[in-house]
């Protein structure tokens, strides 16, 4: 969605509701192999030692739910709301406990992805099709990663080749005229590993402004995207590893009667990385990323570049039950959107210390970053995880984090150069309980940002229609419950969210986010088949800050169903919003209705 000022178009978030993924990493049960995630503090740890709040999801878990988009992948995830201008080739924001899309840190394969123009990652332009696994954590990790994750991470991981050589493709079509193919193929031979994978995905959409001031004709996309993965392992304590994903989208939208435009999406995120295992205690890894964010609109011109360029160097020394981390890392930002060609750098040093031994678990984190524009910046963690019976753990901890105001924000028509970052502090507690097959989970949190930067009225910037401000301050508040058991041959699971994001200086919620959303899932197998149902509700939000314009309440019921058909070939089958509900994410926009995908996999075992 973009708003028209002077002939110059902003490209404004905007923002949505749907569901969650039912279950938190810790609430799941206990699997069979010990579990690694990466994310929560930037070194593979077993996911039984994670204090933080994480949802891991699975190439596996991505096939069954036969999602149209990552957006609808997220939006099961317990604290994720969504918010989608129609398809899903169309503008997506995604929101973490309620906090702003801008607060979540994006990495692709531990590529930094975000614009300078709107801040935030692309959500539409990141393919699904090529993803193996998405890690989720919940809350500030400022430091841990530094600018941008006030309200959380999310890394986004492709196909690792393994032993052997394994092809795939896939095919499928939906309504809206959908149409999906994807194939590629990865493995391992000797030192050498890799994997390649391609994917092509198009619909003619749906209308997705039904007003009258718009057109009346369907609003589609196109997107073509590939990625490679290649790994040697130089010796026995060497290894070197390169990723590279691209992706373009070409989506319609309206502007106006008879007035139809493009958006153009270009992804490009390159890493080299280089990890060394010194001795059983001591390792080291060294990155280079590299990645480009270009927006263009057609035949309306509007053009904006991010280029960010990011060298991490990490020491990790492992002493019996404790792991200490030293990390060196440089980030550079680049903004072209004309007449604006502006860059700055952060240069930060990262400390780490962790224990777990028995019933208990520590992790401690500081970050002093220093920017080229407002100089220093540090950032604090504390985290203890206690297990009081072996079904029961509790959870605590607090931090900081901080945002530096985008480029767009200091130097554009609108933008004021003395901006300072935005900054957090975030206290959290958990219960978790897990035996078997069933678990239930409580996280409470609290999260403050002060001096919150908004669109405000006309001030120091060149702009009379206004300027951005850090006037603002808000509070990110709320519970998320879980659960999961498993009765008679069939899985249930549940989330709940219960929160209050608000604006503390006029006590107002915050736009398009609900007090109240989450999910209900069942899944069985009867013979061959596989059968999921889901249901997805969220409460009412307000459109506008102002809290004047209401956006009604909804559910959806979608069935999801899965078999083999013959040897190394898969069906699967997906009916999303069964009972064709009309309902709104954003004012004036539609969404889908009644979809059926229908598709099938080739995967040799």
């Amino acid at each position: 969605m973009k708003i028209c000022i002077s002939n110059l178009r902003l490209a404004v978030l905007p923002l949505a509701l749907t569901p969650a993924f039912p279950a938190f990493a810790q609430t799941q049960p206990a699997p069979q192999l010990r579990e690694t995630v990466v994310t929560a503090t930037r070194t593979a740890q077993p996911l039984s030692d994670v204090v933080a709040d994480v949802t891991i999801i699975d190439r596996q878990k991505i096939e069954r739910s036969g999602a149209a988009g990552l957006a609808d992948v997220l939006k099961r995830v317990p604290g994720i709301e969504m918010s989608r201008n129609g398809g899903p080739g169309a503008t997506t924001s995604v929101f973490l406990r309620g906090a702003e899309s801008r607060f979540t840190a994006v990495y692709i394969d531990g590529v930094r992805v975000d614009s300078q123009a709107t801040g935030g990652a692309a959500w539409e332009s990141i393919p699904l099709a090529l993803i193996d696994r998405i890690e989720v954590l919940r809350g500030p990790a400022g430091a841990v990663y530094g600018s941008d994750a006030l309200g959380g991470v999310i890394q986004i991981f492709t196909k690792r080749g393994e032993q052997g050589f394994a092809p795939f493709a896939g095919v499928g079509v939906g309504t809206y005229n959908t149409r999906k193919l994807d194939a590629g193929f990865s493995g391992a031979s000797g030192a050498f590993d890799y994997a390649l994978g391609v994917a092509h995905e198009q619909s003619d959409g749906f209308n997705a402004r039904t007003v009258p001031t718009q057109n009346p004709d369907r609003d589609g996309y196109r997107g073509q995207s590939a990625n490679l993965r290649l790994g040697f392992q130089v010796n026995r304590a060497n290894r070197l590893e390169a990723t590279y994903l691209t992706s373009d989208m070409d989506s319609a939208y309206d502007n106006g009667l008879g007035k139809d435009d493009r958006n153009l999406h270009e992804l490009r995120a390159l890493g080299l990385n280089w990890q060394a295992q010194w001795t059983d205690a001591w390792s080291t890894r060294l990155s280079v990323t590299d990645s480009t964010d270009r927006y263009e609109t057609r035949p309306s011109p509007y053009l904006t570049t991010t280029r960010l360029r990011g060298y991490t160097l990490q020491n990790e020394f492992r002493l019996g039950a404790q792991l200490f981390t030293a990390a060196l890392e440089r980030k550079e930002d680049h903004l072209e959107n004309a007449p604006i060609d502006q860059g700055r750098s952060q240069n930060a040093v990262a400390l780490g210390y962790g224990f777990t031994e028995k019933n208990h678990t520590v992790q401690l984190n500081l970050r002093h970053d220093k920017d080229s524009e407002f100089g220093g910046k540090t950032t604090g963690s504390a985290a203890y995880g206690y297990a009081f019976t072996p079904e029961w753990r509790a959870t605590a901890s607090a931090g900081t984090a901080f945002r530096a105001p985008t480029l767009y924000q200091r130097f554009s028509e609108y933008g004021v150069p003395t901006l300072v970052p935005e900054s957090s502090r975030n206290v959290e507690l958990g219960l978790r309980w897990s035996q078997g097959a069933s678990s239930v989970g409580l996280v409470a949190y609290r999260n403050k940002v002060n001096n919150l930067i908004t669109f405000a009225g006309a001030g120091t910037c060149a702009s009379p229609f206004g300027c951005y401000s850090n006037t603002a301050r808000a509070q990110y508040s709320g519970a998320t419950l879980t659960a999961a058991h498993a009765v008679g041959g069939v899985n249930l699971a549940a989330s709940l969210d219960v929160q209050k994001p608000r604006d503390l200086a006029t006590g107002k919620s915050l736009a398009r986010r609900a007090k109240q959303h989450g999910t209900l899932s069942a899944d069985t197998r009867v013979g061959s088949w596989q059968l999921g149902a889901e249901a997805q509700f969220s409460g009412r939000r307000f459109d506008d800050a102002a809290n004047t314009r209401v956006l009604s309440g909804y559910s959806l019921l979608n069935l999801s169903a899965s078999t083999p058909i013959a040897r190394d070939w898969t069906l699967l089958a997906r009916v999303d919003n069964l009972a064709d509900k009309q309902y709104e994410l954003a004012r004036t926009y539609a969404t889908a209705g009644r979809s059926l995908y229908v598709g099938v996999k080739w995967a040799p075992l």
